[in-house]
């Protein structure tokens, strides 16, 4: 058995102090200090926090890759780097490019799963699959002519791999493939660069959709005698992932939508390759964006995605909202593993759970990321 002591743990519902985190490769308790054997491991967190791995469900790319190039070097080097972020599980998540393209990456992601679970880097729990079968109105920085009718066939073939889909489900006739999907998958069937009216959303999610990828991005925003898609999202029972870069959203939006949403919002970082990298040229889904600073665009200006860590989304939500801690963490652990359907082993310190925790500070700046009772990352 191995003891986290001098730590601030952050559960589901409350912060505990004065108390020890016992675990091995699952969460065994919370103990009371004087319980921890004089030979046992013990790490002494010095006062920081202790919380639950950080699951980022909807990311690109990092450090100069992307998943949807399909290369195995690529998504391992993707996983060494987001750890050191406080990212615990994670969804490489694809575009909107060639069906071969997205079948070399699904191939590529599902062999390295289980490989994942050892290695040091963020383990891989799934794909998130954004397009192709989006609205071409609604397309960002997807690439237009890769854009495909939707149907249930493709998805099907990886449904025990894709965890997430992104689809437009007005594209969808009569929602058919939401349907299906629905009946005969686990995948998490999100709306997403969709033109999609308020009515046309609510009977999508009568239909089987559950999600709303990038809430207020590429899709039809909230006003007052046409709700659209956002307005959707906030009235329905469904979950969302919204990315607190300070760019895509303004910060004075983010306590609004965690007070809506509560339990169904999801931080997620859209990060592409060039997070982590310094300004430049670089390219996403065969496009050419430029990153300056926080911002990716494309050369007519279009968004493209972020460089956004998923540690410093929780920094940024703290520091722009009343919310307490452990409410933000949910956003980045709890939310998110619930909302792929992994929260009976991961996503809060609870009894029984996957020993993946992260250690950080006031500032959420990392000091330590553990996987399985193994520590992956020592800052």
């Amino acid at each position: 058995m191995k003891f986290i002591k001098n730590a601030k743990i952050i559960l589901k519902d409350r912060i505990v102090e004065g108390k020890a985190l016992a675990y091995d490769e699952k969460i065994s308790g919370v103990v009371s200090v004087d319980s921890i054997p004089a030979d046992a491991e013990v790490i002494d967190a010095k006062g920081a926090y202790v919380a639950p791995g950080f699951i980022d469900i909807h990311i690109h790319g990092y450090l100069g890759e992307d998943a949807s190039d399909g290369k195995a070097e690529g998504i391992r080097k993707m996983a060494e780097g987001i750890v050191k972020n406080g990212v615990t599980g994670w969804l490489p998540t694809t575009m909107t490019v060639s069906v071969a393209e997205l079948t070399k990456a699904f191939d590529t992601i599902g062999a390295l799963k289980e490989e994942s679970k050892s290695w040091n880097g963020a383990a891989i729990l799934g794909v998130n699959a954004e397009g192709p079968y989006i609205n071409a109105s609604k397309k960002g920085a997807q690439a237009e002519e890769h854009i495909l009718t939707p149907t249930a066939d493709f998805f099907k073939k990886y449904g025990d791999l894709i965890k997430i889909a992104t689809m437009a489900p007005e594209q969808d006739t009569d929602f058919a493939a939401i349907r299906e999907l629905k009946a005969e998958t686990g995948i998490l069937i999100s709306m997403g660069h969709t033109g999609a009216t308020f009515e046309q959303a609510m009977e999508a999610i009568a239909n089987g959709v559950g999600h709303v990828t990038h809430l207020f991005n590429a899709q039809t925003p909230l006003t007052h005698r046409a709700p659209g898609v956002v307005g959707a999202a906030l009235t329905a029972d469904v979950s969302v992932e919204l990315i607190c870069d300070t760019f895509h959203i303004h910060s004075g939006l983010f306590s609004l939508i965690a007070k809506v949403k509560g339990d169904k919002l999801c931080l997620i970082t859209d990060c592409t390759r060039a997070g982590g990298m310094p300004d430049g040229e670089y390219d996403l889904g065969g496009q050419k964006f430029y990153l300056n600073g926080i911002k990716c665009l494309l050369e007519d200006g279009t968004i493209a995605g972020s460089v956004l860590k998923l540690n410093d989304a929780v920094r940024n939500v703290l520091a722009n909202t009343d919310l307490p801690l452990y409410e933000v963490v949910n956003a980045a652990s709890l939310n998110p593993a619930t909302a792929i359907g992994v929260a009976d082993k991961k996503g809060s310190i609870e009894i029984g759970k996957d020993a993946d925790l992260v250690i950080f500070d006031e500032n959420i700046n990392i000091h330590k990321t553990i996987i399985g009772g193994t520590v992956r990352y020592e800052a």
